[in-house]
């Protein structure tokens, strides 16, 4: 069969002949129809991953849509390595295979689950957003953050603000229900000014933060009180990425002056929660309450795709 192969660590996989797998105990065999290119994949190709193998070679791909022998349609992960979701075939556990709507095709099948359930957990599950509540999404303008924001009101969220380092895709997040938008890319003093703005007198109490590093340095200054005051608002701040940035700097005023929690996303939940989380996700897609923008790419092109630069969008590879 042919599958995106990496043979060295850090290098893009490359489009060759793999051999096919055969399941063992407990396991069943996809014929895979799509597999979403994602930044985990591009991590663990890298090496950079704590899950990234130790040994070469190995089939990318975490996650995809394919049949079983059965006939049935299933969203699947869990990959016994060295197999991966991008290839022809690939073997899961039984407990790994999840039906998927007819309503939805494989491409949006293949893209929604993995950001769909990571901003749904979030939201849920780890910042326990109530009905009413103000949301503040760190990253908005990427795949997991915008559909972060359709979510957040379809849970009920009071106000959504959105924060973003592309100027041109925050113009398009309001039509997905943000409330205001705040530009990253602007100095120091704008960016604690447009913070302290949009918070008002309600504040926020969820922030999903997909960026971490400078951005969330400034949020957190600017809600630093500056004199004692009784605490008007609690904050749960939902850490879920890195992109702007791996460390941050935490001065203790913060900690003290604010009542604010920090959380971690903290892996994956239970099999309860994960199926639950996916459900309520694929339904909304089905409705066609959550949508996505996908480029599809053949199998075969998955050297040049590998590094193209997707902002917003998500690649699709069909083996």
């Amino acid at each position: 069969m042919n599958a995106a192969v990496v043979q060295k660590l850090g290098e893009p996989p490359r489009c060759e002949p793999f051999p096919e797998p055969v399941a063992g105990d407990h396991e069943v065999l996809v014929q895979v129809r799509a597999a979403a290119l994602k930044p985990v994949d591009r991590q663990v190709a890298s090496g950079t991953h704590y899950a990234s193998p130790s040994v070469v070679p190995f089939i990318c791909g975490t996650d995809g849509v394919g049949y079983l022998s059965d006939g049935q349609r299933v969203f699947f992960g869990g990959c016994r390595p060295p197999y991966g979701a991008m290839a022809q075939q690939t073997v899961v556990p039984n407990a790994f295979v999840f039906p998927v709507p007819a309503a939805l095709n494989d491409e949006v099948a293949a893209a929604i689950p993995n950001p769909g359930v990571s901003a749904w957990l979030a939201l849920t599950f780890r910042a326990k957003l109530a009905r009413g509540e103000n949301v503040l999404i760190l990253g908005a303008t990427g795949v997991t953050g915008r559909l972060a924001i359709k979510m957040a009101k379809l849970l009920g969220a009071g106000r959504v603000v959105a924060a973003g380092r592309n100027p041109q895709a925050l113009q398009s997040l309001a039509q997905l229900g943000a409330e205001a938008t705040i530009r990253l890319d602007v100095d120091e003093k704008e960016l604690n000014q447009s913070f302290v703005r949009e918070a008002g007198a309600s504040g926020f109490q969820v922030v999903l933060d997909y960026l971490w590093g400078r951005p969330t340095e400034a949020f957190l200054s600017a809600i630093t009180a500056k004199t004692f005051a009784a605490i008007g608002t609690e904050t749960r701040l939902v850490q879920a990425g890195e992109s702007a940035g791996p460390t941050i700097s935490l001065p203790a005023a913060v900690l003290r002056s604010t009542a604010l929690t920090i959380l971690g996303t903290a892996g994956i939940p239970s099999r309860d929660v994960l199926t639950g989380a996916l459900k309520q996700v694929m339904d909304h897609a089905a409705k066609g309450e959550l949508q996505m923008d996908i480029a599809s790419v053949p199998l075969a092109k998955i050297a040049t795709a590998w590094n193209s630069e997707q902002s917003g969008r998500r690649i699709v590879v069909i083996p």
